[in-house]
């Protein structure tokens, strides 16, 4: 029987051993305390049946008491952890508040009768034979044991009908053991044996527990591809703790950033400024949220991305750890690219500038084509677009909160399109638009249609034009420039704002260049002359908040038109 105790004891130490060399960091610290008490429950039976005196005997009690009180609780959690399944907090810190009550009763044996109301032994053949009569804690504890048992089981089958991600091998070990533990449990109590099973079923247990770790080694993908990238020498680690701590560095790390060999463990790296300004700062901007989660270091004729990770301490942001890996093909790559994209756009925009060049050029060649059939206003599409750049420089002036305020596009598009305005008298005869004198009615009425027709013509033009505000602008300047703010204008009587703002600011260039220019019909007005008009003009031909523009330009209009032929 001695041969038993010190053969269980004996080989709970070797299997520890084998533990401790095959041991991982990602090993639960369950799994390690089960290791650990397994030899202190077996050196427990060891003691208590080579005791030569009853109290000697108790010590050896409570160390197996010791052990059993905690490696079930343990193998509850360790068993949950290996499912995959979680244990609430309070639920963990109830249970072992609860199995270390149980525990502090076992201490009183042989000082009250709560666990044991009383226990005497004697000698036989060398062995030390117990009587125990027990009292009811000692009831408790097996009704605290048998729990347990239904927890993990429960846990067991649970993950092996809804686990997915739990190895179907790892499951089968643990029912394994669970199962056979409770059977050798149940059986010493049952057939009164006068040896003890449960050093035998420990044995069974951590043994299982040691192929099982095995497996996690393998199973456990996410470590092992890390460790394969630690060990082939071409990824460098750094860590810090959250008040930027140095925790530790290996030798890639270390010869990219040599300043991390001046750092030893657990110093600040704020007091070292080659670290703090390389690697820290940059920790702290992603931290803070104002900086990306990766940066890049030039050594050697290499480019490194760092990327920035936090290892998570429950909800506690409590270590950043940085991943250093050569990115200098790819960054090579992407310079190349970047180069070819720049060298693309410069020659889209070139080309784009002078397509756009092409089309303005065509647009005012067609706008020229057309006055030139038109003998009494030349030059006018020029002077009127020189009047409404004139005009625009002195809305984009105005900072007041009743200005236009008028966005940049508008104002490109606007100058633009004023060449345009005239188009439609293409559709005029010939015989109206150059004749010498006034215009009878009927005639009138036929050159008041180039206002719709040029309307049309526009549209035509641009209708396949990406730049759809252009194209809207340009419309609506060449249809409605003769509207009139009182709704006496033409071609559809629009009145106040129903006539678009662009309309509205090329009638005001139009009248005042019909006004201050020559014409075979009528010589130029005096710039007095004209000015009186047009402020007449205000409110009735042309929108009255477009007066404080007109007035502001009024000196650089008569300054422009004396400089013209």
């Amino acid at each position: 029987m001695n041969l038993y105790y010190t053969s269980m004891f004996g080989l709970s130490l070797v299997l520890l051993g084998i533990y401790a060399l095959i041991y991982k960091k990602r090993f639960s610290i369950f799994i390690t305390l089960i290791f650990a008490f397994v030899p202190i429950a077996n050196l427990g039976y060891f003691l208590s049946y080579t005791a030569k005196n009853v109290d000697a005997a108790i010590v050896g009690i409570k160390m197996v008491y010791l052990g059993g009180c905690y490696i079930h609780l343990f193998q509850v959690y360790a068993i949950f952890h290996l499912c995959n399944l979680k244990i609430k907090k309070w639920i963990r810190m109830a249970l072992l508040a609860f199995t270390t009550t149980i525990f502090i009763f076992v201490l009183t044996i042989g000082h009250n009768g709560l666990f044991y109301k009383e226990v005497s032994g004697e000698i036989v053949n060398g062995v030390m034979i117990l009587n125990k009569n027990y009292g009811l804690i000692h009831t408790i504890y097996y009704v605290q044991l048998i729990l347990y048992m239904i927890f993990t089981l429960s846990a067991t089958f649970y993950a092996i009908r809804k686990k997915n991600d739990v190895s179907r091998h790892n499951i089968h070990y643990m029912l394994t053991f669970e199962i056979v533990c409770v059977l050798m449990f149940f059986a010493g109590k049952v057939f009164g044996l006068s040896i003890e099973l449960m050093p035998a079923a420990y044995i069974i247990c951590i043994t299982f527990l040691l192929i099982i770790c095995r497996r996690i080694v393998l199973y456990d993908v996410t470590d092992t591809v890390i460790d394969a990238i630690a060990m082939n020498g071409d990824t460098g680690f750094i860590s810090f703790d959250s008040k930027y701590n140095y925790l530790g560095s290996n030798n890639i790390a270390k010869e990219i950033f040599p300043a991390l060999k001046q750092l030893k463990v657990d110093n600040s790296a704020l007091k070292n400024s080659s670290v703090n300004e390389e690697i820290v700062s940059k920790i702290k901007a992603f931290s803070e949220n104002k900086g990306d989660n990766f940066f890049f270091k030039n050594h050697h004729d290499k480019i490194y991305q760092i990327n920035i990770n936090r290892l998570l301490d429950g909800d506690i942001n409590s270590v950043f750890i940085l991943y250093i890996q050569d990115d200098t093909k790819d960054q090579k790559y992407i310079s190349l690219l970047n180069k070819f994209n720049d060298k693309l756009q410069d020659e889209v925009n070139s080309k784009t500038e002078r397509i756009v060049q092409m089309h303005d050029n065509l647009i005012m060649s067609m706008a020229t084509m057309v006055e030139s059939r038109d003998n009494s206003t030349g030059g006018h599409i020029r002077r009127t677009s020189e009047v409404v750049s004139i005009l625009i420089e002195e809305i984009i002036k105005d900072r007041s909160i009743d200005g236009l305020h008028l966005t940049p596009d508008f104002c490109h598009n606007l100058i633009k399109a004023a060449p345009m305005h005239d188009l439609g008298k293409i559709s005029v005869p010939d015989a109206i638009l150059q004749k010498p004198g006034k215009f009878t009615d009927e005639e009138f009425e036929k050159m008041k249609t180039h206002a719709a027709e040029g309307a049309k013509i526009v549209h035509e033009i641009l209708k396949g034009t990406d730049d759809l505000q252009f194209h809207l602008i340009a419309e609506n300047v060449a249809h409605y420039h003769h509207e009139r703010w009182d709704g006496s204008g033409y071609p559809e009587g629009l009145k106040g704002e129903e006539i678009p703002l662009e309309a509205r600011i090329m009638a005001v260039a139009d009248v005042y260049d019909a006004l201050v220019s020559k014409r075979v019909y009528k010589e130029a007005m005096t710039f007095e002359k004209a000015d009186s008009i047009m402020m007449e003009s205000f409110g009735k031909h042309f929108d009255k908040q477009l007066e404080k523009y007109y007035v502001a330009a009024r000196a650089r209009l008569e300054s422009y038109y004396s400089s013209v032929e």
